[in-house]
Order: structure tokens, then sequence, then C-alpha cells
């Protein structure tokens, strides 16, 4: 039965002994219920439904099975179990039910029966009947509902063509005709029309908004400019940039086209001690360079510094869109197998396979380098520049990264959401063509994105009491980023995001430039449902399920009074900062400082007019006072005499960056996003009763034993063994690489939890001396863990289950010596 915005679909009891079972087996009386009900959205039809289902639960969900009523909308696969209450008619409709799958993030339908499984297209053709139904999910979940005896056979038939038949389809249109399912009738365009917009978050759509982020990091001599506010100087950025106060926009102008796809240096983030984070894209060196082009340009690189500016290139180190892309293809492949065809990785390889992904190795990439540029912003009074060639992908990441690595706020939910708006929304990141909804563009396809949020639960599964959001928020924003349903994810940039909007077209003319005008052949029409933002969470969730976003953390302590804008308390790093010559560019590559004499764009011209700026330093002499600049803040601020958890004039800096562990066994998988469909997926190449473990979480177990066998043995000879001083080390030496080429830096002090074997501390030393740390042959390496409960080095490395203190926060990673390169890690080790 339809009826208007409220629409439910009843099904009403027509076998009553069937029924009878049913409701007795959920323990529910009959005489209180005679009927299931789904709450459809308004213009929601039901296509086809089966009883007497049961849907297997997840290990979130408790495992198990619970069952209920199985339906097929044009929009979803929605489930209702028999035990759930009677939805509210009055209640905001809510797009997706817990138990419930889109259709436009279903990516195969597989039918399994007696000994056979069977992929199910909407031309195939089922020879047998089957027992359940596998939804594999683009966002890594599988889905699976097991069909009851009593269950008709013509239901279970109809519904399994139903949902083959109106899932996503690879084509064009299939995309629009899904958000009209969702959002096309008349009723919810009033709806959503009405939604007011969060209030708490910047969205940085306005002048007004970025004004309120500079006033917030206190960037007092940037301005903003509305130079592209009809996008005429470059159609990918957003209509307002910021820029220094003494850069005129007149000057601005002649500057756009020296950079591809006229992606000038622009301010991102101001570190409260006063080193700007700018971004940009590569240099056209092909185009002439007068004078006062040279000019302009180093005004808005040096933005308010005088000292120097450092360019750090990110074509070279970073994965590429394409390593991405084949990387995670491969992290679903051995995620999800394939039961349609009953491949699976055996046990004993699944580790190793793992490994050869590489999506761990690039995440391990990106932290990297966003710790090297978080160490040298934390420097004070120099501009950092993140390179690349387009400047849409990576310097999306790195900059993000930084700023919730040295940003507290950054790390709150509305903080985050803002960060986002402000670095990959309004930067110009290619959403649509890196999630690729169309199908149609897999050359473009690369979820940068999803690897940015896997980096960001890297950081707060080591940090996690420094994070007011959690891995809940986490995993709902990366499965939204499969449902085409948000504005934010549908535009490759604002541009196009306003032409959708207003239903604009743009015309170019030598006299007026650019100009709207009514695009009767544009692709977005205004009958088009209108698209919510990703950030509307009371539109996808429940609220016990957004209750779940957030945890309590302490208050952030206000910034200090900033003296023109910059603050340094280190004395060591300003001073040898001053070192170096007032002026100079360095470029950072590959983890090493050079001064080139061909760094574009003051690279010698052909005509001998101007081959070099007067702000180009004309040696290489300052270079190893830069290097050490990366360094020595930290050996001279945490001496190893002081607690890890304090500074020397009481507790950590809030603002000091978060710097994360980046050794094999340190990098955890995100086991609630990408394993939480491997039970269902496997079951079938290993079967095995649901009473038991999955083969991978046995294998995790048995390496869990072992080590707890390994140290006990140790604990038990620790008496036996003798007492060994370690001799002091030198401070520029201070350096513990692991087998991976990762290069990290260990406090003496430690926990208790830290080390099976106890070890006295080292004798004291001068001039801040530290010692290495215990090899990881000596003792068993801990990390930091997901939960703050104590001290205890039980753990396991493949899922994160460690549980550490806080305390050791401080145990970072620092860059390498910045005199060799960084080579690439050989991978993780995630069990030992």
């Amino acid at each position: 039965m339809l009826t208007g915005s409220k629409t439910t679909f009843k099904v009403r009891q027509m076998l009553p002994d069937v029924k009878e079972r049913m409701l007795s087996q959920s323990g529910v009386n009959a005489r209180s219920r005679d009927m299931f009900e789904l709450r459809c959205l308004p213009g929601e039809c039901v296509l086809q439904r089966a009883i007497m289902v049961r849907k297997k639960l997840t290990a979130s969900e408790g495992r198990g099975w619970i069952s209920g009523t199985l339906f097929c909308t044009h929009f979803r696969v929605a489930f209702v179990p028999q035990d759930s209450s009677k939805p509210d008619d009055n209640a905001d409709p809510i797009l997706l039910g817990d138990h419930d799958v889109a259709l436009a993030s279903i990516e195969k339908v597989v039918a399994v029966g007696p000994n056979r499984t069977k992929l199910v297209t909407p031309n195939s053709s089922l020879k047998f009947t089957p027992e359940e139904l596998v939804l594999y999910c683009r966002d890594m979940q599988v889905t699976c509902f097991l069909f009851d005896r009593l269950t008709p056979d013509a239901q279970v038939i109809e519904i399994t063509y139903t949902i083959a038949r109106t899932y996503q389809p690879l084509k064009p249109g299939a995309v629009l005709s899904f958000q009209n399912a969702a959002l096309g009738s008349v009723e919810m365009k009033q709806f959503l029309s009405n939604r007011r917009r969060d209030t708490h978050m910047n969205w940085f759509e306005s002048a007004s908004d970025w004004e309120q982020e500079l006033e917030r990091c206190g960037a007092t001599s940037w301005r903003v400019s509305s130079v592209n506010d009809r996008f005429e100087m470059s159609t990918s950025l957003s209509r307002f940039i910021v820029v220094p106060h003494k850069v005129l926009d007149t000057e601005l102008k002649k500057s756009f086209s020296h950079f591809n796809e006229g992606r000038i240096p622009r301010w991102c983030w101001r570190h409260p001690r006063g080193s700007d984070l700018l971004r940009m894209s590569s240099f056209q060196n092909n185009i002439y360079h007068e004078k006062d082009d040279i000019r302009n340009l180093e005004m808005i690189l040096f933005g308010c510094q005088s000292s120097l500016c450092v360019v750090v290139e990110l074509g070279e180190e970073l994965p590429t869109p394409t390593d991405i892309q084949l990387a995670h293809s491969r992290l679903r492949a051995l995620c999800l197998g394939d039961i349609s065809t009953s491949v699976s990785v055996p046990d004993d390889k699944w580790l190793s396979t793992l490994e050869n992904t590489h999506w761990l190795d690039y995440i391990r990439s990106c932290l990297r380098k966003a710790s090297e540029v978080a160490c040298l912003l934390r420097s004070g009074h120099l501009t950092v520049a993140l390179q690349e060639v387009e400047d849409r992908d990576m310097s999306c990441m790195v900059s993000s990264l930084v700023q919730v690595m040295c940003d507290p706020h950054c790390r709150t939910q509305h903080g985050f959401q803002g960060l986002v708006q402000k670095e990959w929304v309004m930067a110009g990141h290619r959403f649509y063509s890196r999630i690729n909804y169309h199908r149609d563009n897999d050359k473009e396809e690369s979820p940068v994105f999803l690897l940015f949020l896997d980096c960001v639960w890297q950081l707060w599964f080591q940090f996690p009491s420094r994070f007011q959001l959690t891995d809940d928020f986490l995993l709902a924003l990366h499965d939204s980023v499969h449902l085409p349903l948000f504005s934010t994810f549908l535009t490759n940039c604002q541009r196009e995001r306003c032409k959708r909007s207003q239903n604009l077209g743009q015309s170019y003319t030598p006299v007026n430039g650019w100009r709207d005008v009514p695009s009767p052949d544009s692709s977005s029409d205004a009958s088009d449902p209108p698209l919510p933002p990703v950030w509307d969470w009371a539109l996808q969730y429940n609220q016990e399920r957004r209750d779940r976003f957030t945890q309590p953390i302490p208050p952030t302590p206000p910034l200090q009074p900033l003296l023109n804008g910059n603050l340094n308390t280190n004395p060591e790093a300003h001073r040898q900062l001053m070192d170096t010559i007032p002026g100079s560019v360095f470029l950072l590559s590959r983890g090493t400082f050079t001064c080139p004499a061909n760094l574009p764009p003051w690279r010698s011209n052909t005509s001998g007019i101007y081959k070099k700026s007067h702000r180009r330093a004309p040696s290489s002499e300052g270079v190893p006072g830069l290097e050490r600049l990366l360094k020595a803040w930290a050996l001279a601020e945490f001496p190893q005499s002081i607690p890890s958890t304090f500074g020397p004039q009481g507790p950590l800096d809030p603002y000091e960056p978060l710097l994360p562990l980046l050794m094999g066994p340190c990098m955890g998988l995100w086991r609630e996003c990408y394993l939480r469909g491997a039970l269902h997926a496997q079951a079938f190449s290993h079967p095995v009763s649901t009473n038991q473990p999955h083969p991978v979480e046995r294998l995790a177990q048995e390496v869990q034993q072992l080590r707890d066998k390994l140290a006990q043995a140790s604990t038990s000879t620790s008496t036996d063994l003798p007492t060994v001083t370690p001799k002091p080390r030198r401070t520029d030496t201070n350096l513990n690489r692991s087998t991976n080429n990762s290069t990290f830096l260990y406090l003496t002090s430690r926990t208790p939890a830290t080390a099976a074997v106890p070890r006295p501390a080292p004798p004291p030393t001068s001039n801040n001396q530290t010692c290495r740390a215990p090899s990881s042959a000596s003792a068993p390496l801990s990390r930091p863990g997901s939960r703050d409960r104590g001290s205890t080095n039980k753990h396991s490395f493949l899922f994160g289950n460690s549980s550490v203190t806080d305390a050791q926060a401080d145990r970072r990673y620092y860059p390498p010596p910045t005199n060799a390169k960084l080579p690439k890690s050989n991978g993780p080790s995630l069990a030992s």
C-alpha cells in the first residue's frame, strides 16, 4: 500500500502457520504484530520482497543471524528485522537503515546454491534455487542473506533477478536515475531545500569564511583575494584565494600564466610558531619571465617571511594515482576474494600478499612526507610551499595530513570537515573523476581520498586520545564516498559545482572575458534533485550512530599571544635558521635539501636579460643549517632525562606535531573497514562453522600466543642476564634504522610495557645525548594502541588491537638525515 510521502509497504499474513512460526522463533507475540513494515522514502516504490530471510551479522554487529523480511526498491536493498520497532511516520527520513544496501554501491550479486555459486547478471538464467544471496559492495562490505526452507521459491528467484537488474548498470545515465530514485520526488526536494547547513563548521565558500580561518590561525599579514571570482584566472581553483597583503590583484593576475592550470602559490595554513604553508602547481618554464614577474612570484612565495622559502617536491617520493588505484584493487581482491570463482589467498601467504599490495607502503610514504613538512613548519620563520605538477592530488594529501598532525582543531569533527572542504573540495580535487561513479573513465579512477582517510586512521590509531573524532566517523565518511548522492563528491572543482547549482554555462569574448550564460545543453537540469552535502549526517544515520562519531577530549588551551604573528620558543632552531642566507630558496626532494642553479622560474633564459633573482642563494652554504633544523628541536627540547609525556617546561604542547611510528609492525590494517566483509566473502572458500573464528583471526591468535610465550620466557630468564650499561652515543648519530629503511628516534624514557627485559637507565650525559633503543631482537616492540587502557603488550599488528598508554605518544617519527636519500620501504611486517 503506497500512501503519499509516508509510504509504507506492508507484508500481510498469507500463511498463518508460517507466520506464527516466524513470530515464535523471534519471541514476538503474534497478537502484538500482524504485519512487517518498511518505511520508504517519498516516491520510493517496492519492486519485490521475500519473507523468511535471515541476514548474517558481521563481527561488529555481534555475528550470528537475524530473521526478517527482505525488500528490493528502485533505490536500495532493505532488510527489516522481525524485532524492529514500528517506524515513526513523523520522523525525518533517513536514506539508508542499519541493514540496508544502496543499489548504487553494489558491485556484483552472487547466488549460492547446493555445492555451487553463480554470478548473477541481468541476462543470467538460474538453474537452481539460491540458498544464499551475497552482495559485494564497492565500499568493501559484503552482505549475506540466507533464505529459509519455507521461503517460497518464486520469491527467492524473483528478488534475486530484481536486485541483479536494478543495481547500478555501467552506463552514464544510471547515476542520475539513482539520484532521482532517492531524492527526485516533490516531497523530498522540498524537504532538502529546507535543510539548514551546519553552522559549527567552516564551508570556505565565501570571503568571510576565509577571513574567519585567517583570524583563527593568526595570519594577520595575509588577505583574501577575489581575483578569481568568475574563475577567469583558473578554472580549477576556488573563487577566493589567500595571498600576502603586499601583493596587489593587478600584480597577482600576471602570475597565473606562469603555473600549470593557473594554480599559483596560495596560503593554506599558518603554524602557531609563525611558519606558513603554501600550495602550488609546477612552473611553466616555457613562458618568458620578465623581471617584474619574478619579483611578484617571490613576493607570493616568501609571503610574510624574510628568511627563506622551502619548496617541497611531491612528485618523486609519493605514489602516483595509478599506483594508488592498483594497490587498492589488490587490497580489495585480498580482503574480499571472489566466491563466484572460489579463488582465495592461502592462509600462510595472506600477510605476504598484503605486503605485496603496497597499500601500507603508500600510507607510510605519505605520513613520512607530512612528518618532514610538519618538522619544517615547527621551526618557525619560513615558508613551506608544496609543489605538485597539477596540485590536485598529493598536495591535498600532504597539506591535510600536516594540519591534522599539528592543529588540534583539525582533529575535531567540525574542524576535520572544514579541513576537507578547504584542502580537497575547494582546492579542486577531482572527486568525480577519481571516484568514477559512471565507470566510464578508468584511466582517471584512483581512490586518493580513501588513502588519505586511511592515513588519518593510522594517526588516530597511534594517538587516540588526541582526537575528538573517532574511527566510526572515518568509516562513515569512507562509506559515503561510494554513494553518488552528495554534492561534495560529484564535481571536480567549485566552478562545476556552481554551474550545476545555477544551471549556467560560460562563454568567452575578447572584450568581456568569461561570462555566465544560460546553458540549455548542460548536463544538469532545473528538475534535477538538489544534492545535499555529505556533512548532513542526520540524513544518513540515526542519532545513536552519530553519537559514536566523537569522543570527549580535554579542551585545547588557547594559543599564546603572537608577536607579529610569530612565536618561536626554540632558540637553538631559530639560531640555526638564521644561519641561512636571508631570502634563500631551497628545494626539498627525496629527503635532501638542494639549492640548484636552475630552480624554476629562476632558470636562466635564452635572452640573457635576467638570469638570477636577487633573492636566490648564491651558494649552498645555508643547506647544512637547514638540514639540522629537522631534528635539532627534538634533541634540544626533549632530553632523555625528562618523562616522555612532558616537555622541559610542563605538559606537552598541544601544537607539537603528532609524528607516528612508521616501521612495518607499527602500521596497522584498518580492520573495521577492509575486513568487515571478509568473513562472508571467504566463507565458501574456507568451509568453517559460524562458531569458529575466521582463518585470518586464527592466524593472528597463533602469532599472539607465540609472542606471549616469548615474553614469558624472556621474563623468566631476565634475572640470569648480565647487567649491561648502554654506551652513550653522539647526538648527531642518535638514529635507529629499521630493516625497512624507516628512520626513527627513540627517547630513553620508556614505559615498563615496552620491554620484557628490565634495563637500567643510562648514565647522565651532557649535550642532551641519547642512547639507542633496544633492538626488536632483544625485546618485543610495543606500538601505540587504539585505546588507552593501561600498559600491556598484548596486541595484534594485523588487526590493530594494541592497547598502550599515550605516554608513548612522544616516541615519534623524525625525518631521516637529509644528506641522504629516502629509499623506498621494503613493505610492512605485520607479524613478527
